[in-house]
């Protein structure tokens, strides 16, 4: 099934992180963002980050996965639905503490920025990588995506079943993810999602504050 075209991609992160962000004018990889010696908050599992820390994208690019900043190719991802129910160790965050920075491959990946992507997580043993976009329209399951019920123009559902032979790896492939070497400039994002109106002015006011003009959006669909 071909890649919706433009083909969009979400990143995730708490709205705790939004001015250190704001600062760099770019989201950043985890690897550069602690260079350049920021504390972001974190909201992924403990073991998922050291297994990105340590594993090896094909070379070009090259690198490891905290190299890239992540993306999804959909909202609502079972990482946000894992947040929510506090099962992230050391996080203490919820749903409506995040927001998505949404952007497209065609900006994210413009001519000179190195990136993969992955049609599994990026941390699964046996995901596979690739380097080039004619493959997008294959390797990730726009069918098991994009398919009713839809929210915003994806599936509502993504968990895995036993009795469904295309939905045995159903959340594993929700969970493809499109990596940009180093940083993403912020005028590549084409919009901010939240989860309700006290969220979005929140945000607005940290945007005016640090003198950045991005569209804030509420998205409930984006949410559980």
């Amino acid at each position: 099934m071909p890649a919706p075209q433009p083909t969009r991609l979400f990143h995730i992160t708490a709205i705790a992180n939004l001015p250190a962000i704001l600062a760099e004018g770019a989201l950043l990889s985890k690897n550069r963002g602690a260079a350049a010696g920021i504390n972001y908050q974190n909201i992924a599992h403990a073991g998922a980050q050291g297994a990105r820390s340590t594993r090896a994208v094909p070379n070009p690019p090259g690198g490891v996965v905290h190299d890239f900043v992540p993306f999804y190719f959909a909202p609502r991802s079972p990482m946000l639905y894992a947040i929510n129910g506090g099962r992230v160790a050391g996080c203490d965050w919820r749903q409506g503490d995040i927001v998505h920075f949404e952007t497209t491959v065609q900006r994210a990946a413009s001519p000179g920025r190195p990136f993969v992507f992955y049609d599994r997580n990026a941390t699964l043993a046996f995901s596979t990588a690739y380097t080039d976009l004619a493959c997008l329209d294959t390797v990730v399951a726009w069918d098991v995506l994009t398919e009713a019920p839809q929210l915003d123009g994806y599936c509502k559902f993504w968990q895995n079943s036993t009795t469904v032979t295309r939905y045995a790896d159903r959340m594993e492939r929700r969970q493809a993810e499109f990596l940009v070497q180093d940083n993403v400039p912020l005028h590549c994002v084409t919009r901010i999602g939240v989860i309700d109106a006290t969220r979005q002015a929140q945000v607005q006011g940290l945007l005016a504050q640090a003198g950045v003009a991005l569209t804030v959006d509420v998205m409930p669909s984006w949410y559980f």
